[in-house]
């Protein structure tokens, strides 16, 4: 608990409030025909969206601003979502989903944005309102922070400076182990889609078998046979590929679509429905998420009998992000899940027999399928895509024992990758974490050591207070950036600053 840590504070520190040591400036949204993207005025941010790691990136300026940051000052987002942090690089205008933090009696600014952000989620929960989050000048200025001396404000700076340059690097590394994870996994894809990773087991596997494998193209007869039983004198002929402008196929390969392979495309239960704790679950786009589900999550809705069966998931079946973030991105139903079916915004592809559903899956995550969805398939405004798009799709398609062959090959090629990338998630996870215990430990007193000789904070307060009530003049050069606002260190008086 924040309180807690308060109350343990170091020989020399004291217990002061946000607004007694800085000022705090709300934001006020001017006019919007003050907005510009040309350049003309100040940069202007209306809430935290163009944050950055430590400084914002302007895409809008105002001509006529109404609350104005300086160079320096800590930008704090106090509307949906309350306590995002950056500090401001230039004078800019502020909207009212911001606030400006300008640090006095040459507390750095560095120190101000650090100090926030250990206590972010304690700012976060100050925040109130039915329709969003947000916290008001007076909960920030009352705001209960631990004030070390000058002096040691300094170098707990540079500690924390050292300290999160050497984690960023290791953040960085891990980064570029992830992308060329993604390179790797994309060019096993690639491969197994040419039919170069079964290309031995094509020349060798006739020696081992009695009957050759057939091609693909019987497959695809089969299955139009099959369709035409079925059809009643309805039947609609598959669709002639074009094979002028596609890759050569390896020999008992053909191209196909997706939905000469589909026994259904089609879209999830639309109908409003009543949550109830029996059932069925509905999985939403937002239950899916790195190619996973958190069944246990998944909420449950009251459904009648007849939409239950239309739309109850099953498995082998694909589904598929129809619009949003996630657009185009999908999911396999691997063995048995909770009796569930799949909301409006989710396509689910129902595969013919003798089609791996595996081999399908593994498809639409290589960049074979994904290029054919950017060449123009995806929306202009919201992106979406649609049964008709997925059902033009393109697939290269071997004999059904080819294409389990494939899978077993992907999993072979991918298992190793797959174990790498999640020891990478775990820690970047864990990096977080370890970023967040040093600044627990650099405002509990516990990152530097403490010097009897500083001047106590209790006296830092005083010297503020009599600052606040100096003219403005005298006010011109109070605050200190930090290391990276390039701050002179040797001029905290610390000897182990002292060259």
């Amino acid at each position: 608990m924040m309180e807690d840590r308060l109350n343990e504070l170091p020989r020399g520190w004291v217990l002061s409030k946000l607004g007694e040591i800085s000022e705090v400036i709300l934001g006020q949204s001017p006019p919007s025909s003050t907005y510009n993207e040309d350049g003309k005025g100040l940069p202007f941010y209306q809430g935290k969206l163009k944050f950055g790691k430590i400084y914002p990136t302007p895409q809008k300026w105002c001509s006529s601003p109404k609350k104005i940051a300086e160079k320096g000052d800590v930008l704090i987002s106090v509307r949906a979502p309350v306590g995002p942090t950056n500090m401001c690089q230039a004078k800019s205008c502020i909207g009212r989903g911001l606030a400006a933090i300008r640090p006095m009696g040459g507390i750095g600014s560095f120190f101000v944005l650090y100090l926030i952000r250990a206590f972010e989620n304690n700012v976060a929960g100050k925040g109130t309102g039915t329709t969003f989050n947000a916290i008001t000048g007076s909960q920030l200025n009352g705001f209960e922070i631990p004030l070390p001396p000058l002096p040691e404000q300094h170098c707990i700076v540079a500690k924390i400076e050292e300290l999160f340059t050497k984690l960023d690097a290791g953040i960085e590394a891990l980064k570029k182990i992830k992308a060329q994870l993604k390179r790797y996994r994309q060019a096993v894809l690639k491969y197994a889609f040419e039919g170069k990773l079964t290309q031995g087991w094509r020349k060798t596997v006739g020696a081992y078998r009695d009957t050759p494998i057939e091609p693909a193209s019987v497959l695809l007869e089969r299955i139009k046979e099959q369709r035409k039983k079925e059809a009643k004198g309805k039947y609609k002929e598959m669709h002639v590929v074009d094979t002028s402008e596609l890759p050569e196929l390896p020999e008992g390969w053909v191209w196909s679509r997706i939905g000469d392979i589909s026994v259904t495309i089609h879209y999830g239960y639309t109908a409003s429905a009543e949550a109830d704790q029996v059932g069925p679950k509905i999985l939403r786009i937002t239950d899916i998420q790195d190619n996973s589900v958190d069944w246990e999550s998944v909420p449950y809705r009251r459904i009648g009998d007849s939409e239950k069966g239309k739309y109850l998931l099953k498995e082998g079946d694909l589904v598929f992000a129809r619009t949003g973030a996630t657009v185009g991105k999908s999911f396999l139903i691997r063995g048995k899940i909770p009796e569930t079916v799949f909301a409006s915004y989710l396509i689910r592809i129902i595969l013919e027999k003798n089609i791996d559903r595996a081999y399908v899956y593994d498809f639409f995550q290589s960049n074979h399928y994904w290029s054919q969805i950017h060449k123009g398939k995806l929306g202009i405004g919201q992106p979406n895509v649609n049964a008709q798009v997925l059902s033009k799709i393109y697939i290269p398609l071997p004999s059904f024992h080819e294409q389990n062959k494939i899978v077993e090959e992907i999993e072979n090629h991918l298992s190793v990758a797959d174990e790498v990338e999640k020891v990478v998630k775990q820690s970047l996870k864990q990096s977080e974490r370890l970023r967040q215990s040093i600044l627990k430990k650099a405002f509990e007193g516990k990152l530097v050591p403490q010097d009897p000789t500083d001047l106590a904070s209790a006296e830092l307060l005083k010297q503020i207070k009599k600052e606040r009530e100096a003219p403005v003049c005298q006010q011109a050069a109070r605050r200190h950036l930090g290391k990276r606002g390039k701050i002179d260190l040797s001029a905290t008086g610390r000897k182990e600053f002292k060259k």
